[in-house]
């Protein structure tokens, strides 16, 4: 009986030792298998193109320029070449202030966007226009886009010296007030290198030629793609 007991045993025992392995086998492949299924998707969102619009006026529209010279598309090669990829809407709009860009906002921005470049203001600053009504028509811009939960990367502008140092003063300070107000980053002077330097610009002394956008999009590089980092990362 101890025998027959015994083989008996050892017949249950070793196919349950086989199961036993298996299943641990099994949990183990499972969870590598879901393991690299979470690396996969959180690198398909680090990877997926950034939906990215640039809210401008003729300094981002491309006043005067070929389509593919323009500001956003310029910007878009340069981010490619470094390894970003976006997915670009030019929404520059020549002549525009920052209350044309406030009254345009709902549907010159899609649903989808996960980012928006805020460059408004210069028309602001040619015409005179009240610095209270500029920063008021940005702030609503930037606290819309961020009740979207859309990243929003800020774009300043100098006002020329022609109204007066107060004037002057109270516009300059528009934009570093907004970004510290609203947590965002700011680009201080989208002319950068540019403005008044002459081969840079076209005729009318105001809108870069494709160099000068060049000179933009080299300069503000470092700051935009440091921002789409944040934005890429936020995804995971």
């Amino acid at each position: 009986m101890a025998a027959s007991y015994g083989d008996w045993f050892g017949a249950v025992e070793r196919p349950a030792r086989m199961f036993c392995r298996g299943m641990m086998a099994a949990l183990v492949l499972g969870g590598v298998m879901v393991g690299q299924s979470s690396a996969q998707t959180a690198t398909a969102a680090l990877t997926k193109p950034i939906k990215l619009v640039v809210l401008g006026d003729s300094l981002s529209a491309g006043y005067g320029l070929p389509a593919a010279a323009a500001f956003p598309a310029r910007l878009q090669k340069a981010l490619q070449d470094k390894g970003v990829a976006t997915e670009m809407v030019n929404a520059g709009v020549s002549g525009d202030t920052a209350s044309g860009g406030l009254a345009r906002l709902d549907w010159s921005i899609p649903k989808d966007t996960e980012a928006v470049i805020v460059e408004l203001g210069a028309n602001d600053a040619l015409r005179g226009t009240d610095p209270k009504v500029t920063r008021d028509a940005l702030d609503q811009i930037v606290k819309k886009l961020k009740a979207r939960n859309i990243a929003v990367f800020l774009c300043g502008m100098y006002a020329p010296p022609n109204y007066g140092p107060q004037y002057a003063a109270q516009f300059n300070a528009i934009y570093p007030e907004l970004a510290k107000t609203y947590q965002v980053p700011l680009y201080p002077f989208f002319l950068e290198g540019v403005a008044t330097i002459a081969k840079l610009n076209q005729a009318d002394g105001l809108h870069p030629t494709a160099e000068g956008i060049d000179t933009v999009v080299k300069n503000i590089l470092p700051s935009v793609q440091a921002f789409l980092g944040t934005v890429a990362e936020q995804r995971s």
